[in-house]
């Protein structure tokens, strides 16, 4: 493909920072080049310079463990357990999911050290520079309805936990079929949140680092004041499973699996917007492997360690932390709770529902959008569609919602690994991700490749999706009745075959052109 603009020197390497192995790790665009296109840049989608790549792998670190750490992650257990497993075989599937999920979330970082720039702008080397908005919408639309159903629950714990401290605070009277001190607590909690946000990545950096030891140290403080009051843990551990280890467990073991995959399946692919401030592979690497498979399995494993406590002190189980920590009489460990619990579902709304879309957008309209101005669509769009109505059921939560985002995101996500390191074994034209006409402009801005890939991968993926009678919105039978089978592994499936499907169209003559 021919160039529309003349021509500008290629990307170098510049200096490495201390403790990278070579200087090739670390690109940025030639000195005194700045993509001068508004079309496809902006200050927020420029490759972050080389001497501003310093998030270190305590950073990542306390990113995972921040985000990790917060109230439908302690109830992915639960919901589990709802579905008929024991502790054992919930506790196994989140931990099976989050080693599984961490291969394509180190693949996709692997960008970001190394060349600085966020998701949309690397999704630019596979899609196109216009194409890339395919996914970028798809990824920002999954981040508000999430960042919807955060807010939610961050506002009705800040609601169910003041209520104990100021008596009749539930009484109030109702605007839309609910209390207007909980639409209070819950339009506090949004501003909260993109305040935050709006203060710039630097400032999430910091509230991450202290967020992430502050809500471990509260998970733990609960365990041990459950522990104290149960005399030990209740007889939930004991309780068998309602589906044993043979045929009745499977059907159910996979798609729960492809679940829990798909709780952080969305940051799979938008890890660059993280990592590309990294200090090198080393640190996201680190970082990362450290921060994600642990946490989430010691998380789950508190869950429901504390749980079996509620068990054994109120005669009930009590999954949700909220509601436990309600069930105190004492002012100083409700207000602890409240802060723990707005820190924590601060901590992940934030980084993992915010800063991806914001970026989605500002690459939808890089003139007019800026990071914080997408961040704030984020917010208001979140709100609006009202997504808190998919976690009603437990069916409809990890069946119906994860596993339709794990099966689109699973897509995107076999394209750009196989694009960036089959394709292109990891080396990008660094200008030409922001140059119409460039080799990432393919045609008219789109590389009908990806789109292919994109559309059979997904249709394969989530085409056969279906539902129990009156558990959900699809028929028995699957969208696509062929394809019912492949349903219940929709992350593997639509990762898999999009990644063989683009390899196969791009073909040798791409391959040597890259």
């Amino acid at each position: 493909m021919t160039a529309t603009v003349p021509p500008t020197p290629p990307p170098t390497p510049q200096d490495a920072i201390p403790g990278e192995a070579a200087a090739s790790d670390r690109v940025g665009l030639a000195h005194g080049y700045v993509p001068d296109d508004a079309r496809f840049a902006n200050d927020d989608l420029l490759p972050v310079p080389v001497e501003r790549r310093t998030w270190t792998t305590y950073n990542f670190a306390a990113l995972w463990i921040g985000m990790a750490h917060n109230i439908p992650s302690w109830l992915l257990a639960s919901g589990l357990v709802a579905l008929g497993m024991d502790w054992k075989q919930a506790v196994f599937t989140i931990a099976l999911a989050n080693v599984i999920v961490l291969a394509p979330m180190l693949l996709t970082g692997h960008a970001g050290p190394k060349y600085g720039i966020p998701f949309p702008v690397l999704a630019r080397a596979s899609f196109g520079l216009r194409g890339a908005n395919l996914p970028a919408l798809i990824r920002a639309a999954v981040a508000c309805a999430w960042f919807g159903i955060q807010t939610w629950i961050g506002g009705v714990g800040i609601f169910t936990l003041l209520g104990k401290v100021f008596g009749g605070w539930a009484n109030a009277g109702e605007i839309g079929g609910q209390p207007w001190t909980l639409w209070l607590c819950f339009t506090l909690f949004w501003a909260l949140e993109l305040a935050i946000i709006y203060r710039g990545m630097d400032a999430l950096r910091r509230f991450e680092n202290w967020a992430a030891p502050f809500v471990l140290v509260g998970a733990v403080a609960l365990l041990v004041w459950v522990a104290v009051k149960a005399g030990g843990f209740g007889p939930l551990l004991d309780q068998p499973s309602a589906l044993g280890w043979g045929a009745d467990f499977w059907p159910v073991f996979f798609p729960s699996l492809m679940g829990m995959i798909a709780f952080w399946a969305t940051l799979s692919l938008n890890i660059p917007d993280f990592t590309r401030f990294g200090a090198g592979q080393r640190a996201q690497i680190w970082g990362q492997s450290l921060g994600l498979p642990t946490t989430m399995t010691f998380f789950a494993l508190l869950s429901v360690f504390v749980t079996s406590g509620s068990q054994a002190v109120y005669g009930v189980a009590i999954w949700d932390p909220v509601r436990l920590v309600a069930r105190t009489d004492n002012v100083f460990g409700l207000l602890f709770g409240l802060v723990t619990v707005l820190i924590a579902t601060i901590s992940v709304n934030i980084a993992a529902n915010v800063v991806s879309p914001a970026y989605d957008l500002a690459n939808l309209a890089p003139r007019f959008i800026s990071f914080k101005g997408g961040a704030l669509i984020t917010g208001v769009v979140g709100v609006v569609i009202m997504p808190w109505k998919l976690t009603e059921t437990p069916e409809l939560y990890i069946f119906t919602w994860l596993g339709l985002v794990g099966g689109l995101l699973g897509t995107v996500a076999g394209i750009l690994i196989a694009d960036y390191w089959i394709i292109r074994r990891t080396v990008l034209d660094l200008a030409d991700l922001y140059r119409p006409g460039g080799r990432y402009w393919y045609r008219g801005g789109w590389n009908w490749r990806a789109v292919a890939a994109f559309a059979v991968g997904g249709v394969l993926a989530v085409g056969g999706s279906h539902s129990a009678p009156g558990k959900g919105p699809f028929s028995a039978d699957g969208l696509i009745p062929l394809l019912k089978p492949l349903a219940d592994y929709g992350w593997a499936v639509g990762l898999t075959s999009s990644l063989v499907l683009y390899v196969v169209l791009t073909g040798r003559e791409s391959r040597e052109r890259a």
